[in-house]
């Protein structure tokens, strides 16, 4: 069987649908003033966490599955090619988003964080995590400008909850976050210099899940 068949043939995995997180009037996003909780790291990174930021973020989860060109690619890993083990989708500032809620999402981060970033969220990079077995190693966005600056990476998890971690550049005690069902994490400073996250495989069995990562303009 070709790796491209595989990869076609465990888009579609079960779905578990939280009951909890579906909405007749589909996706809504939730306030952020007063809600949104910051963890300082160290080295001038932070991350703050806001739980179930997008309620109905179920049917967001399901017009992203199905409408999304994904894309599976492929690289070079020391002296042989293999498959990025996720499918992966990215929107530059001059294609539109695939659903409306993400540009409301987008600009309303843009506008709780202006007085710290002074500048727009503009991209959107979306990772589609299908089962256990995809993820994504230890890494900092640091193409572009956030490779010398300060930046910010705003991330939106649907649907089912994967662990994201964090540790500090060359290794170090990690800090865990379980993010999924509309919940929004976002890492700024210097995070994506001084600190690594990642999203490891899991044995236990997982549902599938699509990361919406929002960045200014040159960074990736």
């Amino acid at each position: 069987m070709s790796d491209r068949r595989c990869n076609l043939e465990r888009m579609f995995v079960t779905h578990q649908v939280s009951l909890f997180d579906v909405a007749v009037t589909g996706p809504q996003l939730g306030e952020l003033d007063g809600t949104v909780r910051r963890r300082t790291l160290g080295a001038g990174a932070w991350v703050d966490h806001r739980p179930g930021w997008i309620s109905g973020s179920e049917d967001l989860f399901t017009t992203l599955l199905t409408d999304v060109p994904w894309r599976a690619d492929r690289r070079q890993m020391y002296d042989r090619v293999v498959d990025v083990p996720r499918l992966q989708c990215f929107y530059d500032a001059t294609v539109p988003l695939p659903h409306p809620v993400l540009d409301e999402a987008r600009r309303a981060l843009g506008e709780h964080y202006r007085a710290e970033l002074s500048e727009p969220f503009t991209t959107a990079g979306l990772c589609y995590y299908r089962d256990g077995s995809d993820s994504v190693a230890w890494h900092g966005d640091t193409v572009g400008r956030s490779r010398t600056d300060d930046t910010m990476v705003a991330i939106v998890s649907l649907g089912e909850a994967r662990a994201l971690l964090l540790r500090p550049r060359g290794g170090g005690e990690s800090v865990r976050y379980l993010v999924g069902h509309g919940d929004l994490l976002v890492m700024g400073g210097s995070c994506q210099r001084t600190w690594e996250h990642a999203v490891p495989k899991t044995a236990r069995p997982v549902g599938p899940r699509i990361s919406v990562q929002f960045r200014p303009h040159d960074v990736r």
